[in-house]
């Protein structure tokens, strides 16, 4: 079974967060990810913010290198501009 990651280095923040979440399965990493965006990072619990996560769940396991940002969604009704 491939384990399933995401990545908040890939995400741009005030915060440069380096935390990595990875699990068994993308329904562990959502729920985990949406912890850590609503106590970390002061996002809504929205469908939103939770699809957004999910879009940015990938197979394998997180790089020990820092990747570029990736990301263009919206969080908190901004935008937020990844690349």
């Amino acid at each position: 079974m491939t384990r399933k990651y995401i990545d908040c280095r890939e995400i741009p923040s005030e915060s440069n967060c380096s935390v990595a979440i990875s699990a068994d399965t993308e329904r562990e990493v959502l729920e985990a990810a949406v912890q850590h965006a609503v106590a970390v990072h002061h996002h809504y619990n929205t469908p939103e913010l939770r699809q957004l996560i999910k879009r940015g769940i990938k197979d394998g396991t997180p790089s020990e290198m820092s990747p570029r940002p990736v990301w263009v969604g919206v969080f908190r009704g901004q935008p937020t501009h990844m690349r």
